[in-house]
């Protein structure tokens, strides 16, 4: 048994069918949704504005040898992020869709060899209440017999769907990929920023080279850690860590670099201002509502939600407040010098600006 892939229906067709399943089964309609328009919208912007703060993904465009090399790379991953962003929808559709035909109700000898892979990594959990053999998934707990981790889904759907060897091999290997990029992007922006930025620019700037790389060395190591117990003790599912990671970068980096690109009266003062207030906003509400390493203090339900932002969505919020405490600080604090106002100047002429210049 490989699965039940029905290309013969348009998407609206498997939504309907889909919303069908479900109602079957107990649960609610696919279409339904457990969140508001304005809630969806806020995530969606976090999303959008995270992915253009992520700074793993903005030091990429600096190994290129020219301007113009930046600006297309920049280009070509936003049409990649797009297209990404763009077909998540319907890959949830088609992973729920195929795993109820392929599980409810069918007889738990009969499962495919996913199904006994992800059971051995204990993502899958079978348990045969009423002792007639076949898998009853069912939105009743009682009576549900079948558990199945919502990180294993991106992954396992090549397979629910009965796809090629090569497929699911792309698949995989895209993930690992991504993984391991991230996390060398993240690290050496991580590294440098606490090495050079914060310590041979602000703290220290007697620092000797080898202290710096010392530093360099010990906050990737602190990073390694954290990032390992986060894994460990993560604080919701996969997709939700994703959308708290990009909530964060929202409301700290995207301001910064939009005012610092297109306000010149924005200053380091402002700037860090507002990366402070927007970040500690943020990450407080997350972990009020769903608990980082401590018990949640609110009940994460919509009715106790901040004006019905669910934490997912306040990287938004936090990004507004980020915006107003850097502009309202940055008035209130001396302009920066004219020398790097002529260089933002300097980059917002898109074409024809020469050779670049050292400031």
């Amino acid at each position: 048994m490989t699965g039940n892939p029905i290309p013969q229906l348009g998407f609206g067709q498997i939504l309907d069918k889909l919303d069908t399943l479900n109602q079957q089964l107990g649960f609610v309609a696919y279409t339904d949704g457990s969140k508001t328009k304005m809630d969806i919208l806020f995530i969606t912007a976090a999303l959008m504005a995270g992915t253009a703060g992520l700074p793993h993904v903005i030091v990429r465009f600096f190994t290129v040898p020219k301007v113009r090399d930046a600006r297309s790379s920049a280009g070509w991953a936003l049409l990649f992020i797009a297209i990404l962003y763009t077909a998540a929808p319907a890959v949830a559709t088609f992973v729920r869709t195929n795993l109820i035909e392929t599980v409810s109700n069918q007889p738990y000898a009969a499962m495919p060899q996913w199904f006994s892979t992800w059971e051995e990594a204990k993502l899958i959990t079978f348990e045969d209440k009423n002792g007639d053999g076949n898998i009853q998934y069912l939105a009743n707990k009682e009576q549900n017999e079948l558990t199945v981790d919502r990180d294993i889904m991106v992954l396992a759907n090549p397979e629910i769907a009965g796809l090629p060897g090569w497929v699911i091999g792309l698949v995989a290997a895209g993930g690992l990929a991504a993984a391991l990029s991230t996390a060398a992007g993240l690290l050496l922006v991580i590294s440098s920023a606490v090495a050079h930025d914060l310590l041979k620019s602000a703290i220290l700037p007697t620092i000797s080279e080898k202290g710096e790389l010392w530093a360099a060395r010990i906050a990737a190591g602190v990073a390694v850690v954290l990032a390992g117990i986060l894994g460990i003790y993560p604080p919701g599912f996969v997709a939700e860590v994703v959308a708290f990671a990009f909530g964060l970068a929202a409301s700290s980096f995207f301001p910064a670099i939009i005012l610092g690109i297109f306000d010149k009266r924005t200053n380091m003062i402002g700037a860090v201002a507002g990366m402070i207030v927007g970040i500690l906003f943020t990450a407080a509400y997350i972990i009020a509502y769903k608990g980082v390493f401590i018990e949640p203090i609110f009940e994460n339900q919509p009715d106790n939600w901040l004006f019905g932002i669910s934490p997912e969505g306040i990287g938004t919020v936090g990004m507004l407040i980020n915006v107003v405490v850097t502009v309202v600080i940055s008035r209130l604090t001396a302009a920066p010098p004219a020398h790097v106002q002529q260089m933002i100047e300097e980059i917002r002429i898109p074409r024809g600006a020469g050779q670049a210049q050292d400031h």
